[in-house]
């Protein structure tokens, strides 16, 4: 799968998830947060192709949700849960 259908595949996951999303410049890496009552993933708008998609894996993996499609699937266990096996320090 293309990077790009990777990371429209998640972006559409996180907001079946009941999640907002906003792509924001600042000096921070991304991920889930609450703003008031609402629930919003925040992903730095500057980083590459792969840290969006990487910043989303990992916040979908965080939540956890039953039910995700193979695809989303297959790409946490490539990106999130691989790299925390292999001694990333996603910790």
């Amino acid at each position: 799968m293309k990077k790009t259908a990777q990371l429209t595949l998640l972006e559409k996951t996180v907001k079946e998830l009941g999640f907002g999303l906003r792509y924001e410049k600042g000096n921070f890496l991304g991920g889930e947060c609450r703003l008031r009552e609402d629930k919003v993933v925040v992903v730095n708008k500057f980083l590459p192709l792969e840290g969006k998609i990487y910043t989303l894996a990992q916040v979908i993996s965080r939540i956890n949700p039953p039910g995700l499609s193979p695809d989303v699937t297959k790409i946490i266990d490539k990106l999130v849960v691989n790299n925390l096996f292999s001694g990333g320090n996603d910790a």
